[in-house]
């Protein structure tokens, strides 16, 4: 009888244990120090190798060569010159894609028509390297930055489209519908509704989209360009000045983590509901 009331006991002790809780979804938390941490513990073992001579420094400049190198540009006024004619092409191929890009996209979203049309122009063309239509646009635009900020667009233009239609497929359809049977204008609810429902996708195509736009513009000024980030890393190339090529691609780095920044920004502003 003692062993039964015993084991009655064990058991109901062992229901009623505290369980951890499990439910808080699937959101990691980044350290705010560590990838910091991590790329300084990567730039003293890359600076201690070269140091020591394990790398030779023609293939791989120690961290100090490249700012060194970086250094030198600056003062010779070299660095804003390029650093200046690549931003202008970043910045308006990027501009003139996305704006186009979020029109077609919400319109393939929200059209039947443009639905039809649109997927099938953006699923045959997507695909086409937009670097190799260069010496075309240099046809049609002439030699010139048109060609350039014109390659930058198209590239931008097609992932931005994509991105918005998908973020605005996404959008759950009972809460249209919900609107809808309040009789609340269209205008009304495509800003209140769709618009807040498609912004995270379309942020996130905004990140692909600069790093596409970082990519094309290297290649059409290594192609056709005398100034520019993408010039100055080819003509580095070209005479095995590996510390000035390095330069330039942590340039690109720097822009690229910029970006980044500058759109967790804006995530963080505009999604503050999520």
């Amino acid at each position: 009888m003692l062993d039964r009331a015993a084991t009655d006991t064990a058991a109901k002790n062992e229901a009623t244990r505290t369980v951890r809780f499990r439910g808080a979804g699937f959101v990691p938390a980044s350290s705010r120090y560590g990838g910091w941490i991590a790329l300084g513990l990567l730039i003293v073992i890359w600076q201690a190798a070269g140091s020591a001579g394990l790398v030779n420094a023609l293939f791989l400049p120690t961290p100090s060569a490249i700012v060194r190198a970086i250094y030198q540009l600056a003062v010779s006024g070299a660095l804003w010159q390029h650093v200046s004619a690549s931003l202008l092409r970043i910045g308006v191929g990027w501009l003139l894609g996305t704006a186009a890009g979020i029109a077609v996209g919400f319109a393939i979203g929200l059209s039947r028509l443009a639905r039809s049309v649109g997927i099938t122009f953006i699923s045959a063309l997507f695909p086409i390297p937009k670097i190799a239509l260069l010496p075309l646009l240099i046809l049609w635009l002439g030699i010139g930055e048109e060609p350039k900020i014109a390659t930058i667009a198209l590239g931008v233009f097609f992932s931005t489209a994509i991105s918005v239609y998908s973020g605005v497929d996404a959008v759950p359809r009972n809460l249209i519908r919900m609107a809808q049977s309040f009789n609340v204008p269209f205008v009304t609810i495509v800003r209140k509704v769709i618009w807040p429902g498609a912004l995270p996708a379309i942020l996130a195509g905004f990140r692909i989209t600069a790093s596409v736009a970082l990519l094309l513009v290297v290649s059409a000024e290594m192609i056709g360009a005398q100034y520019g980030i993408g010039a100055f890393v080819l003509q580095a190339g070209n005479l095995m000045q590996t510390d000035q090529l390095l330069a330039g691609v942590v340039i690109l780095s720097a822009f690229g983590l910029v970006v980044g920044k500058v759109i967790g920004w804006l995530e963080m502003r505009l999604l503050h509901w999520r």
